[in-house]
């Protein structure tokens, strides 16, 4: 462990949450001086302080501990470069534009890539008052079932949540630009359709 680090990036953190020493210190039960030596690298916190630290400070507990806070590239914006993930213990659904790290139930979550081959859903679209109402093939069971459907153009995602028993099927806005249709089911994993209007 590299304390310097380690205290130069809870530093940085303590002072992007508007934290003093003191506050820090208070909510882990441990004194201020306490925290000046870690901040000044003569020292590391406890184990058992490690994830209340996290915490507090708002930070993903491994960078922490690596003291690693490196800045992503900026996000250019492009909602079409989105990235879905699902965490396998809860089915918590997360999303990014960007490079980032995600994390659900403990785990680090990578993102979906979609099948080289997609299933054969039948998508149908048809135009109903200002809407597209786009219904597809495909079993809504609970044991097998399409967890959820985005659509995405360049500049915006619609998200969807699916439910088991539910009609498989979906209404967006209507757009006169073409987008892509993804569709995430529980066995087979994400879906990408294009969409034409």
């Amino acid at each position: 462990m590299d304390y310097m680090k380690i205290g130069a990036s809870i530093r940085q953190l303590r002072r992007e949450r508007a934290l003093t020493q003191k506050q820090l210190a208070d909510g882990l039960h441990v004194s201020h001086k306490t925290v000046s030596k870690w901040e000044c690298g003569q020292g590391c916190p406890d184990p058992a302080l490690w994830e209340g630290l996290a915490d507090l400070l708002g930070a993903d507990l491994l960078k922490l501990l690596q003291g690693e806070l490196s800045a992503n590239r900026p996000d250019p914006g492009n909602m079409a470069k989105v990235r879905f993930y699902v965490c396998p213990v809860c089915g918590n659904l997360l999303t990014s534009t960007g490079d980032c790290g995600i994390f659900c139930c403990g785990r680090k979550l990578e993102p979906l890539s979609p099948a080289a081959e997609p299933e054969q859903l039948n998508v149908k679209v048809e135009e109903m008052d200002l809407d597209y109402y786009i219904s597809w093939d495909h079993p809504m069971q609970k044991d097998h079932f399409l967890r959820f459907a985005a659509y995405v153009q360049d500049d915006r995602v619609l998200l969807i949540r699916l439910y088991p028993e539910q009609e498989p099927a979906v209404r967006i806005p209507a757009s006169r630009r073409d987008g892509m249709l993804y569709l995430y089911c529980t066995r087979h994993g994400l879906q990408k359709h294009k969409l034409k209007f």
